[in-house]
């Protein structure tokens, strides 16, 4: 067990790097105007596939798979998704988990995050995020809030 822990504690490390990713596009008023309907439609049909109908992700998320991939993680209050900014939560999305991580330099870590961005337009990104921050605990999101308000 305490091996996940490094493995977990290694990846949100990685992902923490890539707050610094170039964006081909700001993820600027994440939640400003959002139409979290529309963003609960696209959950649907680009999400919900591995990441679970009610976000609650893949079972046993937390540890590594034969193939060196962390299943899918939930994005209800239970993973660790409003652990990250909306610039992380954006880049993540929008370019897929390797190429945010391999833009910032990170290696060890394989992501089974593929790109949206070639599928969804930034306001569609923007309203996916939206919906899935809609679903979290109030305490989530202040806290969220405060990581994506920080310089």
């Amino acid at each position: 067990m305490g091996q996940n822990h490094v493995i977990v504690g290694v990846a949100a490390v990685a992902l923490a790097a890539v707050a610094g990713v170039w964006f081909r596009a700001a993820p600027e008023a994440m939640d400003g105007g959002a139409d979290i309907a529309q963003g609960a439609r696209l959950y649907g049909e680009a999400c919900a596939a591995c990441h679970g109908p009610d976000l609650e992700g893949r079972p046993d998320w937390q540890i590594v798979g034969p193939d060196g991939i962390f299943p899918a993680p939930p994005h209800d209050g239970n993973g660790h998704t409003w652990h990250h900014s909306d610039a992380v939560l954006f880049a993540y999305v929008k370019l897929g988990g390797a190429q945010a991580l391999a833009e910032q330099g990170v290696t060890g870590f394989a992501s089974g995050m593929p790109e949206f961005g070639s599928r969804l337009s930034d306001r569609e990104v923007r309203d996916v995020l939206a919906f899935i921050k809609s679903k979290w605990p109030d305490r989530a999101r202040a806290a969220q809030a405060a990581r994506a308000a920080a310089p």
